[in-house]
């Protein structure tokens, strides 16, 4: 009786591991086609793009804050 339970168990176990690699390696196989490469591309170009945009205006802004605070400086200076 217990051999026919581990043997039952270890049926089991195998199936359900084999089940779960067989869905995993779908998932893998879509996720690694063609097209969806392309896709994963043009949304990391995107987000790259826009995170240099970003970084840009925030580089422009500071740049400006501090020409202004120059510009500042030197006319107090200038007046003194």
């Amino acid at each position: 009786m217990r051999r026919l339970f581990w043997t039952a168990l270890g049926l089991g176990a195998g199936v359900t591991a084999a089940v779960l690699v067989s869905r995993w390696m779908r998932k893998q196989t879509d996720r690694m086609a063609p097209a969806n490469l392309g896709q994963q591309l043009g949304s990391t170009a995107r987000d790259i793009g826009q995170l240099a945009r970003e970084a840009l205006d925030e580089w422009k802004k500071g740049a400006a804050e501090k020409e202004a605070e120059i510009r500042a400086e030197l006319e107090a200076a200038g007046e003194a």
